[in-house]
C-alpha cells in the first residue's frame, strides 16, 4: 500500500497547527536528561516531510531521517536544505543502516503503520543488535487503541478551507484491531481542483503488546507516559509515548 504520494505535498499545511514540533523536540531532549543519557547520533524513523527532524536538528542532534515514501523526503530534503541530514527512502520495518546510532526516535503514529507485530518485533531486534550504541534510548509514540477505536473509530471528518477540502473515512476493524482510512482530497491550484485519493491502515496497538514486543526484542526497561508529560497514561489517553533501553 503506497501512503503519502500527492498528500505529502499537502501534508504540512494540514498538520502544522495539530503538533507542536518544537515542544516534542524539547520534551524528547529532557527524556535524555530525565535518563541521564548523552545522544549526538540520532535517527527519526517515519520521519515524513521533516518536521521532527528539522525540530531534534535544532536541539543540536546529528539527525538521519528514513522514510517509506519518497515523496515525503523530497519535501522534507527540500525544506531543510542542510547537507547535513542524511534522508534516507527505506521502510523502518527493514532497517538496514551504514552504522549504529547513539537513539531513535519515530513521532507521530509511525509505529501504528507497522500492522504486524512481528514486523515490529524484527524492527526492535535489528536496532537493539545491529543499529544502537550501547545505553541507547528508543523513544516513539503510538495513537492509543482508546484513540483509534472510539475517536477515529468509524468516524468521518471533513476539513474545508479555500486551498485544501477532504473527507477522512474511518472504518474500526474490531477483530484485527485495525483502522481502515479512506482520504478524499480536492486540491485547489491555478483556478482549479486537483483530486486525489489515499488508503491508509493503522494498528491499534495496547500498552501492554507494545511492552510485551519491546522486551522480547531484548529491550529491558520500557517506560510508558502520556503524551509530552511524565505521568503514567490513562484508560483515555490519546497519545503514548515509550522509553526503550
Amino acid at each position: 500500500m503506497a501512503y503519502y504520494k500527492d498528500f505529502a505535498y499537502v501534508y504540512d499545511r494540514l498538520m502544522v497547527s495539530d503538533v507542536d514540533y518544537d515542544a516534542y523536540a524539547q520534551y524528547i531532549n529532557d527524556i535524555f536528561s530525565r535518563y541521564g543519557k548523552q545522544a549526538n547520533l540520532l535517527c527519526d524513523l517515519a520521519c515524513g516531510t521533516g518536521n521532527m527532524t528539522l525540530a531534534l536538528k535544532n536541539q543540536g542532534f546529528d539527525m538521519t531521517g528514513i522514510d517509506i515514501s519518497e515523496d515525503m523526503l523530497n519535501v522534507a530534503r527540500q525544506k531543510a536544505n542542510d547537507p547535513s541530514i542524511l534522508f534516507l527512502n527505506q521502510n523502518i520495518a527493514s532497517l538496514d543502516l551504514y552504522g549504529t546510532m547513539d537513539a531513535f526516535t519515530c513521532c507521530i503514529d509511525g509505529i501504528n503503520y507497522i500492522i504486524s507485530p512481528k514486523s515490529l518485533f524484527d524492527m526492535l531486534k535489528k536496532i537493539k543488535t545491529c543499529f544502537i550504541n550501547p545505553d541507547g534510548l528508543v523513544i516513539f509514540d503510538i495513537s492509543s487503541r482508546y484513540k483509534l477505536q472510539n475517536i477515529i473509530g468509524n468516524n468521518t471528518f471533513i476539513h474545508n478551507n479555500k486551498d485544501v477540502f477532504y473527507t477522512w473515512q474511518n472504518r474500526y476493524i474490531d477483530s484485527k484491531n485495525l483502522v481502515d482510512m479512506y482520504l478524499n482530497f480536492f486540491i485547489y491550484d491555478k483556478g482549479a481542483y486537483h483530486r486525489f485519493e489515499e488508503r491508509h491502515l493503522q494498528r491499534a496497538y495496547t500498552e501492554e503488546e507494545i511492552i510485551k514486543i519491546a522486551k522480547s526484542a531484548g529491550f529491558n526497561t520500557v517506560d510508558v507516559y502520556d503524551y509530552l508529560t511524565f505521568n503514567k497514561p490513562t484508560k483515555t489517553s490519546q497519545r503514548l509515548v515509550f522509553v526503550l533501553k
